[in-house]
């Protein structure tokens, strides 16, 4: 699987599991197995675990809600479904143990409600502190990125890719003998 995670932040690499919007959309987590796979893939998890249709269901829809709230939609049932979904990320505890104080991470839900509460709470953070998510302006992506240049004004969802490709043809199309 072609897995591509420029997105800037967690939940913007979920939301770019679905490629090629702007042309109906193609679907890469296609299964509870293609989910397991990109939790794998994208550091969430060590090892694939298992996931339940309803776990799928749920991705999915909290994928849709965190891209229209993080390019400025305010849908009450988006909120609703990123809020219900925060609820499972794991808290922060503390342990004492002979090494002295440390931070654990706990969450009474499984580890794939435990990830996609996280991506919910990176959602949470995203579009409090008013990060400016774009699209890639490569008429055959449609990425969404975080806009994090100094003057906001970025283009591509990756220089290597997509900005690399706009300015070739731009090249060529300014060398071709007319």
């Amino acid at each position: 699987m072609e897995w591509i995670f420029d997105g800037g932040r967690p939940c913007l690499d979920l939301v770019n599991t679905r490629r090629d919007r702007h042309l109906g959309g193609r679907e890469l987590l296609t299964s509870p197995a293609a989910l397991g796979e990109w939790l794998v893939a994208a550091g969430h998890l060590e090892r694939r675990p298992r996931v339940t249709a309803e776990q799928l269901a749920l991705a999915l829809g909290l994928r849709e809600a965190v891209d229209r709230l993080a390019r400025g939609g305010t849908r009450p049932a988006d909120v609703r479904l990123v809020n219900e979904a925060a609820v499972a990320a794991p808290v922060p505890q503390l342990r004492i143990d002979a090494d002295g104080p440390r931070c654990a991470h706990r969450s009474t839900a499984g580890p794939v409600a435990a990830v996609l509460g996280e991506l919910a709470a990176d959602a949470i953070d995203v579009v409090v502190a008013g990060e400016l998510v774009r699209i890639c302006a490569s008429d055959r992506c449609g990425l969404r990125f975080l806009d994090a240049s100094p003057r906001r004004n970025r283009q591509w969802c990756s220089m290597a890719r997509c900005g690399n490709r706009a300015k070739a043809r731009a090249h060529y199309a300014r060398r071709k003998p007319t």
